[in-house]
């Protein structure tokens, strides 16, 4: 399997859906909006699913069904799955996190599982908190981390530092919070809004 490469939106939104809900195991789908090439996926987008009752099967399919229908609607499609444990020092792979990831691979033959590892979440984290698994041989293993890219990783680093102290994780909406409030947006219009506003003096794109 190629490169994947992880956009500033997909990222910030991961990050701050891990710390809006820090005692919780949290999860999400990752999106992208090209088509793969040779190989390599483009992770542009992250929507963040729920931050309880992980493993409660008909809540995830509703989840999955929804965005798979918003996805075809606004031409993307689902690449791969997030999860952070509540158990900081553990970043292995849950037998939820498989079943949904292999589920995304049946789709998506390049699908990617993203572990966030809460040991590395602090302010000063110097390198991506998160490990990244590929399906190979009907298993999931661990992917090697130089084929792993999260371009402008400074700035975007810095952006997710600056929107957590300004209290911006209490923009983003995950489904479970949407079931809770069908009035609540959980495509996140508004956070993306504001992260690409930090983005482009940035670097000029997300």
């Amino acid at each position: 399997m190629g490169e994947v490469e992880l956009s500033c939106r997909a990222y910030v939104k991961m990050y701050l859906h891990c710390c809006l809900f820090p005692r919780c195991s949290v999860n999400g789908l990752l999106l992208s909006s090209s088509g793969s090439t040779g190989g390599a996926v483009c992770v542009t987008d992250s929507v963040p699913l729920l931050h309880s009752h992980l493993p409660l099967a008909p809540i995830t399919q509703l989840a999955l069904t929804q965005v798979d229908v918003w996805c075809s609607q606004t031409q993307q499609r689902i690449v791969g799955y997030y999860q952070a444990n509540a158990c900081v020092s553990d970043s292995s792979p849950t037998p939820c996190a498989l079943k949904i990831a292999d589920k995304i691979s049946e789709q998506c033959e390049n699908a990617v599982l993203l572990m966030f590892d809460g040991s590395k979440m602090a302010p000063d984290y110097r390198v991506p908190p998160i490990v990244m698994y590929e399906r190979r041989d009907s298993k999931w293993t661990l992917k090697d981390k130089h084929t792993i890219m999260l371009r402008q990783w400074e700035e975007t680093r810095a952006i997710a530092t600056q929107m957590l102290e300004s209290g911006d994780q209490a923009l983003l909406v995950d489904f479970d919070s949407h079931l809770d409030d069908i009035t609540k947006d959980w495509t996140n219009q508004k956070l993306n809004s504001k992260i690409a506003e930090l983005a482009s003096p940035a670097n000029g794109s997300m």
